[in-house]
C-alpha cells in the first residue's frame, strides 16, 4: 500500500464548516478547534517519525485536487469529508486514484444521526472508517496509519 516515492508522509483532509470547529455545534462537534487538532496531529507525527500536511477547504474541486496530488507523494490519507461524505461522488472517484491507506474521520457518530448522514460515499474506499470518538478519532486515525505504513518511531 505504500509507494515507493511516498515517504513517511501523511495527508489530513478537512472538509467544509471543519474550519469553524469550536464554534459551530460544540455539543455535536466538541470545542476544539481546528488549527488545535491540526498541531497535535503534527506533533504525534513527529513522534511516529511521520510528517504531516494538513489541509481544509469548504471546496469540493479543491479538496479533489488535493487528493489528485497526494497519489505519489504521501503513504497515508487521513479525511473527514464532513457533509461531502453523503453527497460527493468525485471524492470517492479521486480516492479510488490512490495506492496508499485511507482512514476515514468524523467527529460525531453519523450512524447514530440523521438518516441522511447515515451513508459515506466514503467508506467503502476507505481503508478504515472511525466515528463517533471526537477529536480523538484523528489521533487514532494517524495511529493506525503509522502502524500499516511501519512509520511508528516510538509509542
Amino acid at each position: 500500500m505504500n509507494t515507493p516515492n511516498s515517504g513517511h508522509q501523511v495527508l489530513v483532509i478537512h472538509g467544509p464548516n471543519l474550519n469553524m470547529l469550536g464554534l459551530r455545534e460544540p455539543g455535536i462537534y466538541g470545542s476544539t478547534r481546528l488549527d488545535e487538532i491540526d498541531a497535535q496531529l503534527k506533533a504525534l507525527g513527529r513522534q511516529w517519525g511521520i510528517t504531516v500536511h494538513c489541509f481544509q477547504s469548504n471546496h469540493e474541486g479543491a479538496i479533489v485536487d488535493r487528493i489528485q496530488s497526494a497519489a505519489t507523494i504521501m503513504g497515508g490519507l487521513i479525511i473527514n469529508p464532513a457533509a461531502y461524505t453523503h453527497t460527493s461522488i468525485a471524492i470517492r472517484d479521486a480516492l479510488l486514484l490512490l495506492p496508499i491507506p485511507i482512514i476515514e474521520v468524523h467527529l460525531s457518530n453519523i450512524h447514530k444521526r440523521e438518516p441522511f448522514r447515515r451513508h459515506s460515499f466514503v467508506s467503502d474506499v476507505a481503508t478504515g472508517q472511525i466515528v463517533g470518538l471526537g477529536v480523538n478519532g484523528y489521533y487514532l486515525a494517524l495511529r493506525a496509519i503509522a502502524d500499516i505504513i511501519g512509520a511508528t518511531a516510538s509509542t
